[in-house]
């Protein structure tokens, strides 16, 4: 068994705006492992700024997991506690060469071409103008649930937006959901939630920065606004210290990104906690290329939930992978009949 690994330089089609600053390349990599004539691809979707494991030994740990492939997933999952995305990386690379069809890891009549995970559209931040041809754009398209990102721009004239939609659909006709990526402070945090709670909000994602977590118990308390937890999951390693945030916080939702919170297992043992507590929960990707989107899909089918799922990112890049993913009618399909072409 061998293993090497390769980096590859995703563009966005245009600028993408977040709170926390405009993205316009996602830099990702790829483990691929050989064995007996096979191949295993997986993809470490690491996102600076935001993984734990931005940190200047990320590529020569690669380079070690890559030395150290004979180890297996488990041994190795168990050393790359620090390097969530190599977590996943890894998971998936093994998945892939276990399968028959590298790229078909947890068959099922999703991959089969029968069946759709309901998606959210999500309209990114930028001009107000730019926004609303978004929100416009998601719903021709056929989305029922839309996430706005928010937290950038002035906040009244966030407000101008959401108003503008709720003019035209009433809840029952287009879910809300607002992501603030931590851009509130935890003085105005309760008062915005006030008056984003006019517009049937479905949820609002991390509205305080994470590790925060009296201030975060305190708002999903007394919140008019469900609040779901995202970034406050990163870095948060064992079950122990999972139940306990979970416990503390105690929110209404929290999101799993398996690049960020170490893979299928480490996203397991989270899914586990938050149906003991009857916590909502949902899976959005973390801007990987279509090699970890697939990776993500296949095994969120898996799990039935019936919540609209953040896994809208394959359409982002020039130069993604052409894959059978599609995007229709605010779902995400597999269609066999269309190839994979993944070149580095």
């Amino acid at each position: 068994m061998q293993a090497t690994y390769r980096k590859h330089l995703l563009e966005f089609k245009r600028p993408s705006g977040t709170s926390r600053g405009v993205l316009t390349t996602k830099e990702t990599w790829f483990i691929i492992i050989t064995s007996e004539g096979k191949t295993g691809i997986g993809e470490c979707g690491l996102l600076r700024s935001l993984s734990i494991d931005d940190r200047p030994d990320y590529e020569k740990k690669l380079a070690w997991v890559c030395e150290n492939i004979s180890l297996g997933a488990e041994a190795l999952w168990e050393q790359l506690l620090e390097f969530p995305s190599l977590q996943f990386g890894v998971e998936m690379a093994f998945r892939s060469l276990e399968s028959s069809y590298p790229f078909i890891l947890h068959p099922s009549e999703f991959t089969n071409g029968n069946d759709s995970i309901p998606i959210n559209g999500l309209v990114w931040m930028g001009e107000k103008s730019f926004m609303k041809e978004q929100i416009l754009d998601k719903i021709k398209n056929g989305f029922k649930c839309i996430k706005l990102k928010i937290g950038a721009i002035d906040f009244n004239e966030e407000l101008d937006l959401l108003k503008f939609i709720r003019a035209e659909f009433s809840s029952e006709e287009i879910e809300l959901r607002v992501d603030a990526n931590g851009a509130f402070s935890p003085e105005d945090a309760l008062p915005k939630l006030q008056r984003l709670s006019k517009f049937d909000l479905h949820s609002i994602e991390q509205p305080i920065k994470q590790g925060q977590f009296y201030e975060m118990a305190k708002l999903c308390e007394s919140t008019p606004v469900a609040i779901a937890l995202d970034e406050e999951l990163i870095g948060v390693v064992g079950v122990t210290n999972k139940k306990k945030l979970l416990q503390t916080i105690n929110p209404q939702y929290i999101i799993f990104k398996p690049s960020l919170i170490g893979g299928y297992r480490g996203t397991e043992e989270w899914v586990e906690l938050a149906n003991e507590k009857q916590i909502g929960w949902w899976v959005t990707s973390a801007l990987e290329s279509n090699v970890g989107l697939n990776a993500i899909s296949q095994w969120t089918y898996t799990k039935k939930s019936q919540l609209p799922q953040g896994l809208g990112t394959g359409g982002l890049y020039t130069n993604n992978f052409d894959s059978p993913l599609e995007v229709k009618n605010g779902t995400i399909t597999y269609n066999p009949e269309m190839s994979w072409d993944f070149n580095l």
